[in-house]
């Protein structure tokens, strides 16, 4: 299967990056300078025919564009707002993501997210590590997340993982999504805002499209209230925020757990010293267990291309 080159776009996991070079022949595009990016993918453009992208940097329409024998984009990734569907259906390019493998851990994150802010657990480790236990005493109460009503925008894979974890802590569950779904014991709200009114913990867990671009906005944070707390284990963009940083701020929002940002790796720096914020780096599917998964399904996507059999998990 030499045959087939293959562009990773960058460094994303060591046994993927292994195995695609042993398999195939694989082209490093972090190998180059952004400024001779296009030049780079113009002297490999006949060879190139699969494009492996993750959450970061996918394949958007200049890439496809300047790779004709582009037959493939496999995405180490669930997501696949940084590939361009629409440019892929136009030049007939097949397109696969990652889905299943990572629910699990995504859905174990978005709990563990709700609990750390709930409990204050980040605020607390850094009271114990500065010394104050001994010098002020007691930290100052928490709050439970057991039995808090939890509402989730997008009942999908991932989302529905985490109302089931939920459940065991005795949350009662409600969602918008774009269709009602057959869970009687789950409550379907009829827009973000009735939802945001009738849970005190909002789950962001819907794919990033247009429609759901800023799908959090003021209006939202402000419904959530004072008491509130978003998570966020979607997309950065999925939240407007400069809103979301001023309404923490101000005391309009209880308090926030977030895997993703806007502008990644930018973090906005007002967040850093708050008590009632949790902030880790994308990490919903870092565990060596669902990357080891979501290599094998790229790896596999690809070679069912290669020998014309039917793909994986096919999205176009």
């Amino acid at each position: 299967m030499e045959s087939l080159g293959v562009l990773l776009t960058v460094p994303m996991n060591t046994y993927l990056e292994e195995e695609l070079d042993r398999r195939f022949k694989l082209f490093r595009l972090w190998e180059t300078t952004p400024e001779r990016r296009a030049e780079y993918l113009k002297a490999n453009s006949g060879a190139i025919r699969a494009v492996v992208g993750n959450a970061h940097i996918g394949a958007d329409a200049s890439m496809i564009e300047a790779l004709p024998a582009l037959e493939i984009v496999a995405s180490f990734s669930v997501g696949l707002d940084k590939v361009d569907l629409d440019k892929c259906r136009e030049r007939g390019i097949r397109v696969t993501n990652t889905p299943d493998v990572l629910t699990e851990d995504v859905a174990d994150l978005a709990i563990g997210l709700a609990i750390a802010v709930l409990r204050r657990i980040p605020a607390a480790d850094r009271y114990v590590r500065g010394g104050n236990w001994l010098k002020k005493g007691d930290i100052k109460l928490s709050t439970r997340f057991s039995g808090k009503t939890v509402g989730i925008i997008g009942l999908g894979r991932i989302g529905l993982a985490i109302a089931r974890r939920a459940e065991a802590f005795g949350c009662p569950i409600c969602y918008y999504s774009r269709s009602k779904k057959s869970y009687p014991n789950y409550k379907c709200c009829s827009s973000v805002l009735d939802l945001a009114a009738n849970c005190d913990v909002l789950v962001v867990a819907c794919p990033l499209t247009e429609e759901t671009r800023h799908i959090v906005n003021r209006e939202v944070i402000d419904t959530l209230g004072p008491k509130g707390v978003l998570i966020n284990i979607g997309r950065g963009p999925h939240v407007d925020e400069p809103e979301l940083v001023s309404a923490l701020l101000e005391g309009r929002l209880g308090g926030a757990g977030l895997d993703v940002f806007e502008k990644e790796p930018y973090v906005p720096e007002q967040l850093f010293e708050l008590e009632n914020v949790a902030l880790v780096p994308h990490i919903g599917s870092g565990t060596w267990e669902t990357r080891k998964d979501m290599a094998d399904l790229v790896l596999g996507n690809l070679e069912a291309h290669v020998m014309k059999k039917p793909l994986l998990t096919p999205v176009v």
